[in-house]
């Protein structure tokens, strides 16, 4: 399973836009991304959704025995 910050940069990457023009179409500040890429764990989950939202994604609470299983996967 890739982290969010690995997940993000190389999404951003593929579609070749620079951070601050991925921050300006997913509608969040150039800093949220940077904190996203840098792997910042005070993050707000609504603006980590924005950004994920541009992939077709979105985070949603999980518990640690959900999470645990699905890892395995």
């Amino acid at each position: 399973m890739r982290s969010l910050e690995e997940f993000v940069k190389e999404r951003r990457k593929e579609v070749n836009l620079t951070q601050e023009e991925f921050a300006e179409r997913a509608g969040v500040a150039l800093t949220v991304v940077r904190k996203i890429e840098q792997g910042k764990t005070n993050l707000n989950m609504d603006k980590v959704n924005l950004v994920l939202r541009m992939f077709g994604h979105q985070l949603v609470p999980m518990s640690i025995k959900e999470l645990k299983e699905a890892q395995k996967e």
